[in-house]
């Protein structure tokens, strides 16, 4: 009878439910035997340095995984899911103080949380150059550092802060950029001013003209901290991430207001040591050059010999030396392995000086990181 199909469905529902509790439960004790086996794992390398962040090991997990996976769990999804369960790994093996350009809630923030989970301790500094310093100066296991814009191109004070400090290159993450434009006002008829960071407000320029031609546009030294001064003022607006919106009591009253939509940065996690040797995607090294016609072709040719390729190259002023130059490279192999050998004692002997940064999976590229 039509009267007993609501009562059907809800012992339906009611059994679903059950089911999916009893799932919850196993769910939740195959967890803690995991947590309970990297907490073995964490004893056993108590007494050495050997860093638990394995970018390259995480990688493996997580394709194995998505290769498995019959759905319909998406694979966005799941992805987010290991994240979490990879930083809690991590953090029952040893605490991590993760360092980064701050305040809290900068695009350099929200990058470290995708890629490195909410367990680990993450600590703004104020300037970039205190992010090496603590890393160099093991205040910090990690740092978030941002190295290209997709838009904007290089971070030339990252490139140069890697020739005053010894850090190393663990990881890399792409994470697509989409600005908001926060408020404590209702609408847009009540902003008179508008704060971000000078990046954020040069990719916004068409999407201001057109929706805020009145308002007067202020630079500030971040996002967050636009954000973050324009919380008690109903007549001013900030450009930066959505989720800050709801911590400081603000409406977010625009999304995507990027002019062009294809907007990424590419952020480094460094830290102290080099990587283990193993099979890398990526190498990125520093090198000086003599001062001679042909110099940098002939470093170019024994890459192109070896079948190498070189993904970046962009020149910096070499500090202390007046119109010279030191350049940033990323080649699409793994220079630490047996093979490249060869390779690398041509390039020592070709460059005036060569340092190499670290070796590192592809980085995930991340979606949502819309502000």
């Amino acid at each position: 009878m039509p009267s007993d199909q609501p009562n059907a469905e809800i012992e339906a529902i009611q059994a679903l439910r059950a089911s999916i509790n009893r799932l919850d439960e196993q769910i939740l004790n195959v967890l803690n035997e995991r947590a309970a086996l990297s907490c073995r794992i964490g004893s056993l390398k108590s007494g050495s340095q050997e860093e638990v962040f394995k970018p390259f090991r995480e990688k493996d997990v997580l394709k194995r995984l998505q290769i498995g996976n019959q759905g319909p769990l998406p694979n966005e999804h799941l992805q987010a899911i290991y994240r979490e369960i990879l930083s809690s790994s991590r953090a029952l093996q040893r605490p991590q103080r993760v360092v980064y350009l701050g305040p809290e809630g900068t695009f350099s923030y929200f990058a470290g949380l995708h890629s490195l989970g909410r367990a680990a301790d993450f600590q703004a500094r104020d300037r970039l150059e205190d992010v090496f310093r603590a890393v160099r100066n093991r205040e910090a296991e990690l740092g978030i550092i941002p190295l290209e814009n997709s838009l904007q191109g290089t971070v030339g004070q990252s490139l140069d802060l890697f020739q005053n400090y010894e850090v190393f290159i663990q990881a890399e993450v792409f994470c697509r950029i989409s600005h908001s434009l926060l408020a404590a006002a209702a609408s847009f008829q009540d902003i008179a001013v508008v704060y971000s960071h000078p990046q954020a407000l040069q990719q916004c320029t068409g999407w201001l003209a057109n929706h805020l031609p009145q308002a007067r546009i202020i630079p500030a030294q971040s996002t967050a901290a636009a954000a973050g001064r324009i919380k008690d003022n109903t007549g001013e607006a900030a450009i930066a991430h959505a989720d800050l919106a709801p911590a400081l009591g603000l409406k977010v009253l625009a999304s995507g207001i990027e002019d062009l939509p294809e907007n990424w940065t590419r952020f480094f996690v460094i830290g102290p040591e080099m990587p283990p040797p193993g099979n890398r995607d990526k190498t990125s090294l520093l090198f000086t050059l003599p001062d001679k016609p042909g110099s940098l072709s002939g470093v170019l040719e024994l890459l192109a010999r070896e079948k190498v390729n070189m993904k970046k190259l962009e020149s910096r002023p070499y500090r202390g030396s007046k119109w010279e130059y030191v350049f940033f490279a990323d080649l699409e192999c793994d220079l630490s392995r047996q093979e490249y050998r060869g390779l690398l004692q041509d390039l020592q002997m070709n460059c005036h000086s060569l340092r190499i940064l670290g070796s590192y999976p592809n980085g995930p590229s991340i979606q949502k990181m819309a502000g």
